[in-house]
């Protein structure tokens, strides 16, 4: 994909129907029950009808789609986990026997996984073969990749939405694997949002005594090296992210394209889906987000977005493993939306909630 094609197909993306929304906030009301008494569910179904333009809504059909690279910072010492993980893990997904995959599995979830950018040979496996390049560069000696790599990575992650939905797919969770991505999230996200690195930054999967002030160094020095334009979240992506975060914001992009409902993970996917936004505003309209991750900078990115996730729940394993978990919740907005009784259907007078609706309550 060349950039004026990507320019383009971001021209085409549309923010969520209003009046669908106006419907589904009208049956909401309509439903035997006290005013907003089922919560965040209600809130979800009303934005699922923004994004599909339809009140009435299933999620029969739900896949998680996983970019697996490596990074070159790895070579700075920011990860103690090997490089070589990367690799394993990404082809014991297509086997569901990561924490992700297993759950996945469990709900009924397809699973689908693109290497762009593994350091090794052809992965094999089940594992869709988009690479790249063998893993980007050193960030803290120069850029991660250039930007036409950057922009192909994007038109990856837009394509595998595509499939997604001419198979039928109804909603795509958004994860991926990649050993040292912590490091260039937090990158990614200080350089677009102006934060401190300090603040941003946290251990992902572990790091020894002193690591993480070593870890922060690194992205600090990598930010003063590249100098990325925060206006430009392609020369942002392009200088200090990784090909799993590009091709993550194209996902998200993607979504929103094709009006799927997109679920964010934890700390790498938010901040792709963040990158998404800042490229194509009308992105948020089609974004959920599953759980609070313990990550640090997430909860910069919650604020900017203005959305707050599904579920608590201490996790920071990644992979997009609180995506099958938050399709479950939506199934279930979706249900109680189709298949509740309206007061009508149930032969209840709902003159007693008159008061209570005047109220807002």
């Amino acid at each position: 994909m060349r950039e004026a094609e990507l320019n383009e197909l971001i021209r085409a993306i549309r923010p969520a129907d209003g009046e669908a929304m106006k419907a589904a906030e009208a049956r909401q009301t309509s439903l035997a029950k006290p005013p907003h008494s089922l919560g965040k569910l209600e809130e979800i179904s009303i934005r699922l009808a923004g994004v599909t333009g339809r009140v009435i809504n299933g999620l029969e059909n739900c896949r998680v789609l996983v970019f697996a690279a490596d990074n070159g910072v790895v070579a700075e010492g920011v990860a103690i986990t090997p490089q070589y993980v990367t690799l394993q893990q990404a082809v014991n997904m297509t086997k569901h026997r990561t924490g992700m995959s297993a759950i996945a599995s469990y709900f009924g979830d397809g699973i689908r996984v693109f290497d762009v950018g593994i350091n090794a040979g052809t992965v094999g496996g089940g594992v869709v073969d988009r690479k790249i390049a063998r893993g980007t560069d050193d960030i803290m000696l120069g850029p991660a990749m250039s930007r036409e790599n950057c922009v192909r990575a994007i038109g990856i992650g837009m394509e595998a939405v595509k499939e997604a939905a001419l198979h039928g797919v109804s909603a795509v969770g958004i994860g991926e694997m990649g050993i040292g991505n912590t490091t260039t999230s937090a990158a990614v996200l200080a350089a677009l949002t102006g934060l401190p690195a300090h603040e941003v930054t946290g251990y992902g999967s572990g790091l020894p005594s002193g690591g993480l002030a070593h870890k922060i160094e690194v992205i600090e020095r990598a930010l003063a090296v590249n100098a990325p334009d925060s206006g430009d979240p392609i020369d942002v992506i392009s200088k200090v992210g990784g090909f799993d975060i590009a091709a993550m914001t194209g996902a998200f992009l993607g979504a929103a394209l094709y009006r799927i409902p997109a679920v964010a993970d934890g700390f790498i996917s938010v901040v792709a889906a963040l990158a998404a936004v800042r490229l194509c505003p009308a992105v948020k309209d089609h974004l959920f987000l599953s759980h609070a991750s313990k990550e640090r900078g997430c909860a910069a990115v919650y604020a900017e977005l203005g959305l707050s996730p599904m579920l608590s729940l201490d996790m920071r394993l990644g992979e997009g493993s609180g995506c099958p978990l938050a399709f479950q919740i939506m199934r279930a907005a979706c249900a109680a939306m189709s298949s509740m009784a309206t007061f009508d259907e149930a032969a209840i007078d709902d003159g007693y909630l008159e008061e209570l609706r005047k109220s807002g309550f």
